[in-house]
Order: C-alpha cells, then sequence, then structure tokens
C-alpha cells in the first residue's frame, strides 16, 4: 500500500518498472506486489530463506553487500528491513550496489525500523532474527543515501496502531505520516 500509494502520487504505472526487492528473504512483498511490475526479482544473501519462496526469479546475493545483477538493471529497488543487519562500512557499500543496478532516474525506497518507538525498540530486542540489530534513524538513513547521487523524494512514517485499530482507523495513521514515532519509516529516493 504505501509503496502503490507513492508511485500513485507521482503518476508512475507501475506495469511499466522492474522491481528488485534487495534481502527478500521468504519473498512475501514479492508475492504480494509482483504481479503489479512488469518484472518482480528478488535476492538474499541466505539461500535457506529463500528455499520457500513461490515466485521463481529469485537470486542468492554473494554476500550481504553484493547484487548479482547487472548495471542500470532495475527501474524500483527495494530494501526493506535489510540495513539494520549490515554494519558499519558495509551499509555505504550496499547503497552503492543499489546505486549501481538502479537505472538514471530509478527510484529506491528504505524501509526500516524505527529506534524513536519504543514499541518498535522492544519486538526488536526480542526477536531472535534481530539479534544482531543496528536501528538507523530516518535521518541517518537519510544521509545514507545521500552519499551515493541520490535526491531524496519523500520520508515518510507508518504503523502507529495496532492492525486491529488500523482497520477502523487507517485515515488516522496517514494524517501522521510526517511525524517521526511510526513503527517504521519509508525513505523514497531518485538516482540521479
Amino acid at each position: 500500500m504505501l509503496i502503490r500509494n507513492f508511485f500513485a502520487r507521482h503518476k508512475t504505472d507501475l506495469t511499466r518498472l522492474q522491481w528488485l526487492d534487495v534481502g527478500c528473504g521468504r519473498g512475501e512483498l514479492l508475492e504480494l506486489a509482483g504481479s503489479h511490475f512488469d518484472r518482480a526479482v528478488g535476492c538474499d544473501p541466505s539461500v535457506r530463506m529463500m528455499e520457500t519462496c513461490r515466485t521463481n526469479e529469485v537470486y542468492e546475493q554473494p554476500s550481504p553487500v553484493e547484487l548479482p545483477f547487472p548495471n542500470s538493471s532495475f527501474d524500483f529497488v527495494t530494501a526493506v528491513c535489510v540495513y539494520h543487519h549490515v554494519h558499519g562500512k558495509a551499509r555505504d557499500d550496499l547503497t552503492r550496489a543499489v546505486h549501481r543496478v538502479l537505472r538514471p532516474g530509478g527510484i529506491f525506497c528504505m524501509i526500516e525500523h524505527n529506534p524513536w518507538n519504543p514499541a518498535t525498540r522492544l519486538i526488536v530486542k526480542r526477536c531472535p532474527v534481530d539479534a544482531d540489530a543496528e536501528l538507523l534513524t530516518a535521518r541517518s538513513a537519510r544521509r545514507l543515501v545521500r552519499s551515493e547521487p541520490f535526491s531524496i523524494l519523500e520520508t515518510d512514517y507508518f504503523l502507529y496502531l495496532p492492525q486491529k485499530i488500523f482497520r477502523y482507523a487507517s485515515a488516522v495513521e496517514g494524517a501522521l505520516h510526517k511525524l517521526p514515532f511510526g513503527g517504521q519509516f519509508a525513505v523514497f529516493c531518485c538516482k540521479s
């Protein structure tokens, strides 16, 4: 929904875009949204995670910071809850790799857990998959993507409300999207 709304605001036809989901894991996002794109591809450094992918276009990353695709291969790249597993200089390397595989004018969307949200911090702390997590703020995410020739287009916060309440109060969630207290944030940027 977040991604579809972004492209609707920017009057972009998803059916013409080639999409790469970096760190796709089991491919849930690809399965959910892939049919809206011309081509939807995933990659992950964990072969075990990808074993249950239902989509057939998933590739193993040689390392968490290398992407197994030629330069300028995609119009849109996502990295959803990936960067908090990548540490130090490796974050710069991953950002450089994302920039490399994007076509000029392509869009990169980084979605991460928001460390300003106390519930998010608690959930991450209790999650075994996130044992190595180093959360980053939206500000540090923007600084990271600016290290490559990316232009920041938008930063949105979401997951303010529990799912049961969200069903009935989604308009409230939408009205809060610029307040930096949602459970997650998305930074959308464009390759210059």
